[in-house]
């Protein structure tokens, strides 16, 4: 009688689509095509539904929905999204408010396809809106109130992150061990590549086709934000994506954060944090979260670690 091993027909699969305004992607190991197939559907099925419900550009969306009316009345809204502005505004009060939010009150001016910037009036009258404090969530109601009128929210700095974690968890109960979801820099990595661990790059940010350092991970999140990601040139200054709440400009002190965590959604929104507070601070909110690592790139272009990662290095 022959016995074959079914584990020796697994192999890798893998499936891409652009979702949430990025490119998402999985790759898992699994011995039947179908199920494989059936499991990376699904995986795009949840970014979808994300993005449904929290894009701030699409009309039916919960989050525009919010943006349109919570300005005028409490809004009720999903489970998911009422505890994904529980955690980012969580984010806000350990960061001092360096990460926010409502940084979309001035955020919504750019438009770095087209090369515009907010001009100095829009900048100044919107940039009261930005504060996270005024974002009021009722627990009992299910419900979010704007207590400023020009107050608008974006998720960009966190959903993608919560997106991939939800895929992660939709593996995990599907029995699979080996498996990595990414959405543009959020990266989630389940179990390890077969024996190995996964080595993830971190781009280097003047030079597309490099990378800046390599790190291998195993069961770990990765989130790297760069000022190369969405920007353009304005008198000689680098105009991009990620704002200073405070000013409603641009930050210049690093090029990028990348960090990592057990989980994406954790990931995801440090690496903005990070980004906006600077090398100084950043690094000392790190080194005070436990399971939490950090590599910053300067302005310089010099790389700088939290204490975890130095110490790690041989």
């Amino acid at each position: 009688m022959l016995l074959f091993n079914n584990s020796a027909y697994a192999q890798w699969h893998n499936l891409a689509e652009d979702i949430m305004g990025t490119r998402v992607s999985v790759e898992l190991w699994h011995k039947d095509q179908l199920q494989a197939d059936q499991a990376m559907a699904a995986v795009m099925a949840v970014m979808h539904q994300v993005n449904a419900s929290m894009s701030p550009y699409l009309e039916s969306s919960e989050l525009y929905q919010l943006n349109a009316h919570a300005a005028q009345t409490p809004v009720v809204v999903s489970a998911d999204l009422f505890s994904l502005l529980q955690k980012s505004l969580y984010y806000s009060k350990i960061s001092d408010g360096k990460f926010d939010i409502s940084f979309a009150s001035v955020g919504r001016f750019y438009n770095y396809r087209k090369s515009l910037a907010p001009s100095e009036r829009e900048r100044l009258d919107n940039l009261p809106a930005i504060n996270y404090r005024q974002i009021q969530l009722n627990s009992a109601q299910s419900s979010v109130r704007f207590l400023h009128p020009q107050l608008k929210i974006d998720l960009g700095g966190i959903a993608k992150g919560y997106a991939v974690d939800r895929a992660i968890a939709l593996l995990e109960q599907r029995g699979i061990a080996s498996a990595i979801v990414s959405a543009g820099g959020d990266s989630r990595i389940l179990g390890d590549r077969r024996g190995t661990p996964w080595v993830m790059g971190i781009r280097h940010p003047r030079k597309a086709e490099q990378y800046a350092v390599r790190i291998p991970l195993i069961n770990s999140a990765i989130s790297t934000s760069g000022d190369y990601e969405r920007f353009f040139i304005k008198d000689e200054q680098r105009v991009h994506h990620i704002i200073n709440p405070a000013t409603g400009k641009s930050v210049s002190s690093v090029q990028s954060v990348s960090i990592l965590a057990p989980l994406a959604v954790d990931s995801d929104a440090l690496s903005t944090t990070v980004f906006v507070l600077g090398i100084e601070q950043g690094l000392a909110l790190v080194n005070n979260m436990p399971g939490i690592d950090a590599i910053i790139i300067a302005a310089d272009g010099r790389l700088h670690y939290s204490d975890e990662l130095l110490r790690a290095q041989p």
